[in-house]
């Protein structure tokens, strides 16, 4: 069926409707421009109308409205992901969530919360609340909401003690909105959660989220440079990770000459040879932390948030680090862009180094620290120096060959952009609860195309057509 937009625009009328051509433009766009692939494919990707519900309540009615008039919808929290996954490739209504952002409950060890709340919102609630905070978050820690991390996001800043989002215990309870002719509320914890989470919201409306809290911690920052092999800066970061008595939050390896060339406010304490780590420690695990230095006389602290005084202060060490090094890279250097890599446990250091012989500098090493089912182990989020899409796919192909795998971050759909196999929970639950395909439509392959074969990159062919 051809979509009546203007039909589900008139029903939804009563509530926060969005139809101005110039801030519609904008809420249908996330930061999908780090990749210059999708930058040329999705450049001109617009909603038809926004929505901003400001209630579950709500959230059902625009569902029901725009099934009825089979008008496809994107959900959407702040459009800080990377990837196209809050863009509605066909237009209709984009689903804004910015007004379900209360912060519902906090108890020991757990907190429920509407998917609309920004990060820094929650975790500042709970402390205030509780003395706690949330387990992990996304860079975009200041910018983004907890329900767009659950739908697109994967780990962060916290990772490397609690492993990433999917992990066992690290999402409590999803509830989840279907798209039917009389769309239905879901609960959904244990095995049910990989479902929904990190599904792009191809399958379902999150309208309330309970997570995990910790205990909060006034985190030291740090800064710690090596100049020398890389390999030495790498071995620090995941001997560091191996450590379980020193509480940490965020481990990041910086390849030379990255710190120098692209973080203005470290390049004057450094040089172009040096490497650099970001960490985040517990105050009660300094101690730990400094006799662990101490064995290591080729690493030097010279920041450390405590105690440091610089005459321009960096900021967050947390903002150096995961996705927001390749925004301070393309500050830079427009030509910038980057991968996405998991280097196996088995052989995380051995690939690394691997890695790093056959690409650099074309391709610079950034490492997160990372737990994956108790085991340490180092996420790649490598800057690459642009050139042409065929020398990216064969950069690619080169890890891919050598058993590290790509979760290729210049493809907008859920299978290219992990693992590149259908996910059947996700695709079965899509069956049930979206029976039209209406929610988000183009970033689900299994769905569209069942036999596709992966060996190109995948073309919506309901795309928006440009101009």
């Amino acid at each position: 069926m051809k979509p009546n937009v203007a039909a589900a625009r008139a029903a939804l009328a009563h509530l926060e409707i969005d139809d101005n051509p110039v801030s519609v433009r904008a809420k249908s766009r996330d930061f999908f421009w780090y990749s210059p692939v999708l930058k040329a494919r999705l450049d001109h990707v617009t909603a038809d109308f926004v929505v901003a519900p400001r209630s579950e309540a709500e959230v059902i009615e625009v569902l029901k409205a725009c099934f009825a008039h089979d008008v496809p919808v994107t959900v959407r929290g702040a459009g800080t992901g990377n990837y196209g996954q809050a863009m509605p490739l066909e237009g209709g209504c984009v689903l804004h969530l910015k007004n379900m952002a209360a912060v519902k409950e906090i108890h020991p060890g757990r907190v429920i919360v509407e998917p609309g709340c920004l990060l820094k919102d929650l975790d500042e609630a709970c402390r205030a609340q509780s003395g706690q905070e949330i387990r992990m978050f996304s860079s975009t820690w200041a910018t983004a909401t907890i329900g767009g991390f659950i739908a697109g996001g994967s780990g962060g800043v916290g990772s490397c003690t609690w492993g990433a989002l999917r992990d066992l215990g690290n999402i409590i309870r999803l509830r989840v909105v279907t798209m039917e002719a009389e769309p239905r509320t879901l609960e959904f914890r244990g095995e049910e959660l990989a479902r929904v989470s990190h599904a792009y919201g191809t399958n379902g409306v999150i309208t309330e989220i309970e997570m995990p809290l910790a205990p909060a911690y006034d985190w030291v920052e740090i800064f710690v440079a090596l100049e020398g092999p890389f390999a030495e800066a790498a071995a620090f970061g995941y001997d560091l990770g191996n450590e379980d008595g020193i509480l940490k939050k965020l481990v990041s390896v910086f390849e030379a000459p990255t710190a120098h060339a692209y973080f203005q406010r470290v390049a004057p304490h450094v040089s172009a040879g040096t490497h650099l780590l970001a960490l985040m420690i517990a105050p009660h695990a300094m101690d730990g932390f400094l006799t662990f230095l101490a064995r290591r006389p080729a690493a030097r602290l010279i920041w450390r948030s405590d105690a440091t005084e610089w005459p321009k202060h960096p900021g967050p060490v947390y903002e150096y680090g995961w996705n927001h090094t390749t925004l301070r890279a393309l500050k830079v250097d427009p030509a910038i862009t980057y991968l996405q890599v998991r280097y196996p446990p088995e052989a995380t250091l051995e690939k690394v180094e691997e890695m790093r012989r056959a690409f650099s500098p074309e391709v610079l090493q950034h490492l997160e620290v990372m737990k994956e089912h108790g085991r340490t182990m180092f996420a790649g989020l490598s800057l690459v120096k642009f050139t042409t899409e065929e020398r990216l796919d064969a950069i690619i192909r080169a890890h891919e060959a050598t058993g590290c795998m790509i979760f290729n971050p210049h493809r907008y759909t859920l299978e290219e952009g992990g693992r590149q196999t259908v996910d059947d929970r996700q695709l079965a639950f899509k069956r049930e609860a979206d029976p039209k395909g209406l929610l988000n439509p183009g970033k689900m392959i299994a769905w569209d195309d069942p036999a596709w074969d992966y060996s190109r990159m995948y073309a919506y062919p309901r795309l928006q057509k440009a101009g």
